[in-house]
């Protein structure tokens, strides 16, 4: 299970950096999105990985989930989704303002 967390999180932080590298707006926040789901998986792999176990330590009990990152990815979840919209709205301003999604305001071929 962990080597496969792993590989997630990987490929879509190698995805999310593709997409940041690409001189389109749109791809730009496509490439955050991606980041910001691979950040969360790490933040929610870091609360250990288990199973059906309770989030509190009980008496006489090891085997427990941590809280702490499962309540940091849902506010990263919800901060995530509000950066989304505040950029896709930016990007669709830039593009009516200049004609063109280039990142740079401008067409790239000179």
């Amino acid at each position: 299970m962990e080597l496969l967390m792993a590989g997630v999180i990987g490929l879509l932080t190698a995805c999310g950096v593709y997409l940041l590298l690409r001189a389109r707006s749109f791809t730009v926040v496509l490439g955050l999105a991606l980041l910001s789901y691979a950040v969360n998986l790490f933040l929610l792999a870091m609360g250990r990985l288990t199973m059906h176990q309770p989030p509190i330590l009980g008496p006489g009990r090891l085997d427990y989930s941590d809280p702490v990152p499962q309540a940091l990815v849902l506010t990263a979840i919800v901060i995530g989704f509000g950066m989304t919209a505040f950029l896709t709205v930016l990007a669709l301003r830039a593009r009516k303002d200049v004609g063109d999604d280039h990142v740079d305001g401008g067409s790239a071929n000179p």
